[in-house]
């Protein structure tokens, strides 16, 4: 029995599989990702004051015990809603947000953890987030403590380096100026 080769999918096969979007689904966005977060305080002040995200909303659900914090990149607040329905509105609006998922008491559960995908068995593997200068931010989030996967001249690509998050999940920084490069 002869083995086939394995490969990527051929420039045709990928024209072949992507079809064109039905009109109905023409203001669909892509709204969220979600991680589940074993501390908020943490990865609060991880997302806001080293990634640079807003709090857009956060919702809480005291008979099931769990808190939502949703975050986004945002120029400044003022460019945010101040009524709470209309700023629920407007972040369910919002394109790309991160959803964090607080299960109440696991900040306090020494063996409470969750799966970031990267490890058997794998799934998940990351976000990612563009900036201007891939050096300039994994030099500030060197000098913050952050932890690193990979940093931008480590390993075969270059110019683009791998995070984590206090929960251990991935975020990949990137900057759209390297990758027109490539």
């Amino acid at each position: 029995m002869a083995t086939e080769e394995v490969r990527g999918l051929t420039q045709e096969e990928i024209a072949a599989a992507c079809k064109e979007p039905d009109p109905s689904t023409q203001e669909f966005i892509f709204q969220q990702t979600m991680y589940r977060i074993k501390d908020p305080k943490k990865s609060l002040d991880f997302y806001t004051r080293i990634l640079g995200m807003r709090l857009f909303k956060d919702l809480h659900f005291p008979a099931m015990k769990f808190s939502l914090y949703f975050l986004g990149f945002q120029p400044n607040e003022g460019e945010m809603p101040n009524d709470p329905n209309e700023r629920t509105f407007w972040t369910f609006n919002q394109k790309a947000t991160l959803e964090l998922t607080h299960n109440w008491g696991t900040e306090n559960d020494a063996n409470a953890a969750y799966h970031n995908g990267n490890s058997d068995p794998r799934g998940f593997g990351h976000i990612g987030i563009n900036v201007p200068d891939v050096d300039e931010a994994c030099k500030r989030f060197e000098e913050l403590g952050v932890e690193f996967v990979k940093k931008p001249n480590d390993g075969k690509m270059k110019g683009l380096a791998f995070i984590k998050d206090p929960d251990g999940y991935w975020i990949e920084v990137l900057s759209a100026n390297n990758m027109k490069k490539s």
